[in-house]
């Protein structure tokens, strides 16, 4: 089961920094640690700015899994899709999270603060880190991914 992955990448803007508190407490309750890539308030800052460093961190294998968290979700999942190997998908409901983790091995959950409540959020991260890539055809394609044309 990919639970046993306990230590999490986290990080957030402004928009993204109430859902992402509420996160942490929420799955810390489960065992779930994490190392927060920041921000630390609500104060407007640069989403690239803690999407960088969380995107190099799961490229580096430091942690397998990461979740970035804005308003949308577009601005950090576009900066941590540049990184060789990352797989950084927008989730707002069950089935496309379930289909990240099992048809694109996402390896970093992007999450829409201003588009979902914060205990759909946890619900969506939960099934993130619980769903198992099914590899087979879906492999050969997510191995496509980095090739240059």
């Amino acid at each position: 089961m990919v639970e046993s992955f306990k230590q999490i990448a986290i990080g957030s803007d402004h928009a993204g920094f109430a859902t992402k508190e509420y996160i942490r407490m929420n799955l810390g309750k489960s065992g779930y640690t994490f190392h927060d890539f920041g921000t630390f308030s609500e104060a407007s800052m640069d989403y690239p700015d803690s999407a960088h460093p969380l995107a190099k961190a799961v490229e580096s294998n430091e942690y397998k899994y990461g979740i970035l968290i804005c308003g949308s979700g577009n601005g950090v999942a576009i900066v941590a899709n540049k990184y060789t190997g990352i797989r950084a998908a927008i989730c707002w409901n069950e089935e496309i999270t379930s289909l990240a983790r099992l048809h694109n091995d996402a390896n970093i959950i992007v999450l829409p603060a201003r588009f979902i409540s914060n205990e759909e959020a946890a619900k969506f991260v939960r099934l993130f880190l619980s769903t198992e890539f099914e590899g087979g055809r879906h492999q050969r394609r997510v191995d496509k991914i980095s090739e240059i044309l």
